[in-house]
Order: C-alpha cells, then structure tokens, then sequence
C-alpha cells in the first residue's frame, strides 16, 4: 500500500509540470497581453492629450517608440525566450514567489491569499451543509424509493439543478432582499459597515446574516449529484446478497438499513470528501458579482480580463495542486473506509 502512494506522489510532479507547462504557455502566448493593453492605454492617452511628433517619452502621433516597446518587455520580463521564462517561474515557484501582480502591484501570493476568507467561509459552509443535507435526503428517497416524498424531492433537487446561479440570486434578491416583496437580508457585502466596532457574537451574526442568500445560491447546484448519488449507492446496497443474509438471521430492518447497508453505501460518499482542500479556491462568479463577494471568482474572472499572468498562473497552479492532493487523499480515505480494498494489486 505504501508502495502505490509513493508511485502517487512521484507521478505527481511530472503531472504537475504539464500542467503548468501547458497553462504558462497558453496564457504567455494569448493575445492581447498586458503590454498590448499598456500600449493601448499610452495611445490612448497621448491621442486625448494632443501628444504629437516629437511629443514627450517619445510618443508620437502613430504610437509609440520601440525603445518604449523594448523597456516595457524588460519589465514584464517578455524580452526572454518563453521556455526560459517558464524555468525562472518553476525557480521562483519553489519559494512561493508567483512574481509581482500587473494590477495591484503587489505579490500575486499575497493577493490570491487575501480573497481567501470570503472562499473560505462559503467554501466550508457549504460543503459541511451539502453533506449534512443530502445524504439524510437520499437515504430517505432509497428508502421510500417510488413514493410521493420520493417524487415530490426530486422534482425539487432537479429544479434546483436546472435553475442557475444568476436567476437563482436575482429571485432570491427579489423575494427576500428587499427587491419587490420582502426584505429580511442584506444583499451586497459579507459584512456591515461598521462590522470592526461589533463584538465577536455579533460579527458572527452579522457574517451569517450577509451570508444567508448567496450561499443558498452555492448549495442548490450540489444538491442534485449528491443525493442521486447517496440513493443510488444506497438502493444498491439494499438489493445485495448480505443484506437478504442479514435478514435471514433475524435482524431488525432497522438493524439491516443503518448498521450494515449504510455503513456500506456511505463508501463513495466518504471518498468524496479529499475534494475538500478545493473549499480554498470556491468561487462562482455570478454570485460574486450579484451579491458584491470579493472571492476568488472575481479575482479570476479580472485577472483574466486585464491579462494579470501572476495571478492567473498562481491561481491555476494552486488549484491544480490542491485536486492532486484531493485525489490522493480520497483514495486513502477509500482504503480507511473499506480496508479490503489493495490498490497494491
């Protein structure tokens, strides 16, 4: 066993280096770049500025200087062969170093890190709420498997699927934000103005109470999947030979349901939860914006938009690393969970 986790952890880094190889290269070679952009900007200015030939920092009536050009490349660190850069950035990423961000002018690490607290708190919160809720909920429907409460939830989960996030925010806004009918939550913000004068029961109150609407928004969409998936293992586990064996032997169907089959069906579920270390970088955009939540989905969604390639790649890169670290986790939680499986075969 120890022996397949080591094989793990060594295909990890030529994983991780094709990963990153192939997102370096594609974000380095996209058009439209943060030069281009500058560049835009600088003739834009001179143009409204009546800049002409001869004009200041060389700018002239068709654009701009290739000393300017060349000093710009120099500082973004462009006038170097794209491989080279690639092997500057993996020397510099071995000390958590992601370069400095084009928009903020600030380490990249230190950006991504501070858009970690609104991630955090939703990323938490609705993976602990998601597991909590669907899986009372799919044993419930294998249970009354063909009922009316098995139907009538369903239809609710596949709505809920189907809805997104954005029509999903607005109805909520307008139900209950104070839109049109009433106006129970706030629906900007994941804090009050003066939430640094609170105590701390009422930060926690004030947190809970901003955050009431949008992560009603990030837990609809998940609903769906686990449940299904938690009814389906569970009905599965229903129909198998040691459950008839159990019966056989005069135990009650309380007994058979929740002391073995359960235990049992619980098995991908449990696996599941390596996906966890992903609750630092969730984010939807949509929500983001319809709610005003500085996370980690806006900062991608900008980043992108104004070609920041510090913050781009710091961010993919984390991501990447933490689904690997997530998959590896759910295979050993598979092996805690059911120890007869041997991965080492």
């Amino acid at each position: 066993m120890a022996d397949y986790f080591l094989r793990r952890i060594l295909i990890m880094v030529p994983t991780f280096l094709g990963i990153t190889l192939v997102t370096f290269v594609v974000i380095n070679l996209a058009p439209g770049g943060p030069i281009e952009r500058m560049l835009a900007d600088i003739r834009f200015g001179a143009a409204m500025s009546g800049t002409g030939e001869g004009g200041l920092g060389g700018i002239t009536h068709e654009g701009v200087t290739e000393d300017i050009i060349e000093e710009l490349r120099r500082q973004f660190g462009f006038d170097k062969p794209l491989l080279e850069r690639y092997g500057i950035w993996l020397v510099n990423l071995a000390r958590l170093d992601f370069g400095t961000s084009f928009v903020h002018d600030e380490p990249a690490i230190a950006v991504i890190i501070s858009k970690f607290p609104v991630s955090l708190q939703f990323g938490v919160a609705s993976f602990v709420l998601t597991y909590l809720i669907c899986i009372p909920l799919g044993v419930l429907k294998a249970v009354g498997d063909g009922t009316q409460v098995d139907t009538a939830s369903s239809v609710l989960v596949f709505i809920g699927y189907a809805v997104s996030p954005l029509m999903l925010g607005i109805l909520l806004i307008v139900l209950f934000g104070g839109g049109t009918f009433l106006d129970w939550f706030p629906i900007a913000g994941s804090s009050s103005d003066f939430y640094e004068l609170m105590s701390p029961w009422e930060k926690a109150a004030d947190r809970l109470h901003h955050a009431v609407l949008p992560l009603f928004c990030y837990l609809v969409g998940n609903f769906a999947t686990l449940t299904l998936l938690m009814k389906n293992a569970y009905l599965e586990e229903l129909g198998k030979a040691y459950v008839v064996t159990a019966r056989a032997k005069g135990l009650t169907e309380r007994q058979v349901r929740y002391g073995h089959a359960l235990r049992n069906a619980l098995i991908p579920i449990v696996t599941g939860l390596g996906s966890f270390l992903g609750i630092f970088f969730v984010g939807n955009l949509f929500i983001e914006q319809i709610f005003s939540l500085d996370g980690m989905g806006l900062l991608f969604y900008n980043s992108l938009l104004a070609r920041d390639y510090p913050v781009l790649l710091g961010v993919l890169t984390l991501v990447s690393i933490t689904l690997m670290l997530g998959n590896l986790l759910s295979d050993f939680l598979y092996v805690v969970v059911d120890p007869r499986i041997d991965f080492a075969g």
